[in-house]
């Protein structure tokens, strides 16, 4: 599954890990986070997935301890020697087929092994990325009756995107799901919270009636065009989150400005940083910036805001992993 930043890519992981431990179906997930050590490079990858899996499918722990124990190195620990393809094949696919050629893997209830891979195009080692779905589509190929399913999510970058659209692997287009409506939803669950909140609001509210009218909603809802990260931001904007004590503006002066931005966040950050100059030190902050070829883009921005749990994880395996260091 492919979408923009901000989509809700991590979200969807996050929620098929939790709906899937529910419902007694073994998960194992890793999620890639840029510039976030072990979490955005491939090396823990194969070692955590395996260390999940054997925690859940039992029937796999004889196979992956004896490739560990023949191969110490497959550990990549302390340093990383041995590719992912390598590791995947020892530790994770072999094991797997293995077990099912046993007979029927009794933990798995007659259902699949799912993998979560979220964030794939975050690793910093495209390389090994793409040397790790050339060796799991040649797997698949030839175990095609497996019992293991891999579910990934990515942005569209042609690396990853050209290797997966191939027979055999079903390409999902998040854009296609994401309608206005859910927008219009998100942003109504906000702006009624804020209404009960703020006393600005609700004074405004009873002398004027509704805020935001319906078509100041539709006109947001169109100019977000589908970005949860965008519409938060935009309704931190409006709400004066950032805003210095300065700042005399209230949310109903800001919804316009909002209305007026470029779509995308640079704009939305030029916005903020010209209503921030009051705030000391920041003037000469900004202008060092400036001076140096920033542009507000670097700034960079986070992930989407439905699933702070993903972004302030540390552990390498995600929600799915209740032993992430047993392999060091």
């Amino acid at each position: 599954m492919h979408g923009y930043v901000g989509s809700g890519k991590s979200a969807i992981s996050l929620e098929i890990c939790t709906e899937s431990e529910s419902q007694g179906q073994p998960v194992a997930s890793f999620f890639f986070f840029r510039n976030a050590g072990d979490r955005s490079r491939i090396w823990r990858f194969a070692t955590t997935v395996a260390d999940q899996m054997a925690a859940v499918v039992p029937e796999t722990v004889p196979f992956v301890r004896a490739a560990a124990t023949a191969s110490p190195s497959l550990k990549n620990f302390p340093a990383p020697i041995t590719s992912v393809a390598m590791q995947m094949q020892r530790l994770v696919y072999g094991p797997s087929k293995s077990a099912a050629d046993r007979g029927p893997i009794e933990s798995l209830a007659g259902r699949p092994f799912l993998i979560v891979i979220d964030g794939l195009d975050e690793c910093e080692d495209k390389g090994e990325v793409e040397e790790l779905i050339d060796s799991m589509l040649a797997f698949f190929d030839e175990n095609p009756f497996i019992p293991l399913r891999v579910f990934i999510t990515s942005r569209v970058e042609q690396y990853i995107q050209s290797r997966l659209n191939v027979p055999g692997v079903h390409m999902d287009d998040l854009a296609d799901h994401c309608s206005d409506d859910d927008i219009t939803a998100f942003l109504e669950v906000l702006f009624q919270d804020a209404g009960r909140r703020n006393p600005v609001i609700r004074a405004y509210v009873r002398e004027h009636g509704e805020w935001p009218t319906p078509s100041e909603k539709r006109k947001l809802v169109r100019h977000i065009g589908g970005s949860f990260i965008f519409a938060s931001a935009v309704f931190k904007f409006i709400m004066g989150s950032n805003a210095s004590r300065k700042d005399l503006t209230t949310p109903m002066d800001r919804l316009p400005l909002a209305l007026k931005m470029n779509p995308g966040l640079d704009g939305l950050y030029a916005q903020t940083l010209e209503r921030s100059e009051t705030i000391p030190p920041f003037p000469q902050r900004y202008l060092d910036h400036r001076v140096a070829g920033g542009t507000t883009s670097n700034l960079g921005h986070r992930r989407s805001p439905w699933c702070p749990y993903v972004r302030g994880c540390q552990r390498l395996g995600g929600p799915a992993s209740n032993h992430p260091g047993s392999w060091d």
